[in-house]
């Protein structure tokens, strides 16, 4: 019996057998493990400038350490908190209004049955995610600019007049609108791929039972979109403290009109890295950017994991 049972016990080989049956695969992983230590871990070092009086003179390892008179600094001009707020706000309204349409989309290409029609809509739905932001700042400057701008004169014509670049309140409406005409059609993507996936069975035997296509859309196929709804969430939740750095300067710049509601933790941070010269409050925000991300997400996380167990990232 003995003899049977350590034919039956499973051998336990070591590193070097792993890596003999396995080393191809163990290569394939080195470019984005070498990738993640240069660009995500050795930065990690200069978190340290938080808590100094960083000077390009002395450098890191020179520079005297002031306590936490960064964040004491950072918290007592009150713009930390305008900012977190602008950068909640705004990715609230992006990640929400931007799931909503790709997931429309996803379903409207799901049942459109002209292939050809299809492969066109869906390529232009997609072809905005690859223009650059400072290509639709030039575009949105040629609608909304107060003296040539086409919205902007169409809308004098009609009795309105509306700066844009001197009304902050708009900007949040403008944001989220080009945001999901830029998004929308390349995070369809997933979806589609999901809907593929549903068992063409299940939409037979709704036919049969007589189910109108709204009723297949809204008993079938948005149910089981749910979990990939929800795990796409906790990915775009992950980074909802860090403003979409690229999009709002290249639309907004250094328009202190807009700031009250467009200045985002990323753009504070580069300002004040820009015109302060102030390196070590930078990296105060930073880290504290950072820090509500990761409280943020877990908290998230676990609430996901209590509505739809398999959608949690851990």
């Amino acid at each position: 019996m003995q003899e049977v049972q350590r034919a039956v016990r499973p051998k336990k080989h070591g590193f070097m057998y792993e890596m003999r049956q396995n080393g191809v695969l163990y290569l394939l992983t080195v470019p984005g493990i070498i990738f993640f230590l240069i660009f995500s871990y050795l930065p990690m070092v200069g978190l340290v400038m938080a808590f100094q009086d960083y000077s390009m003179r002395w450098g890191i390892f020179g520079s005297s350490f002031n306590g936490v008179d960064n964040f004491k600094f950072l918290f007592q001009t009150g713009d930390i908190w305008r900012v977190t707020g602008n950068t909640l706000f705004l990715n609230c309204l992006f990640i929400f209004f931007s799931t909503l349409a790709s997931v429309v989309l996803a379903i409207l290409f799901s049942e459109v049955k002209h292939q050809k029609f299809k492969r066109v809509t869906q390529s232009l739905s997609i072809l905005p995610n690859f223009v650059s932001w400072t290509v639709i700042a030039l575009f949105l400057d040629a609608f909304i600019d107060p003296t040539t701008g086409m919205l902007a004169k169409a809308m004098q014509a009609a009795g309105y007049t509306v700066d844009f670049y001197a009304d902050a309140q708009l900007w949040p409406a403008l944001l989220t609108f080009l945001k999901v005409w830029q998004a929308s059609g390349y995070g369809a993507i997933v979806y589609i791929a999901t809907i593929v996936g549903i068992d063409p069975q299940i939409y037979e035997a709704a036919d049969i039972d007589g189910a109108t296509r709204l009723q297949k859309i809204f008993r079938i196929t948005v149910p089981i979109l749910k979990p990939t709804i929800i795990l796409m969430t906790l990915f775009s939740v992950g980074r909802i403290f860090y403003g979409d750095f690229g999009m709002i300067y290249a639309l907004v710049g250094d328009n202190s009109l807009l700031f009250s509601t467009t200045d985002v933790i990323d753009t504070y941070v580069y300002r004040m890295m820009r015109m302060l010269r102030n390196y070590g409050m930078s990296t105060a925000t930073g880290l504290f950017q950072s820090v509500l991300g990761f409280v943020f997400i877990v908290t998230v996380n676990t609430i996901a994991r209590r509505l739809e167990p398999d959608s949690a990232l851990f």
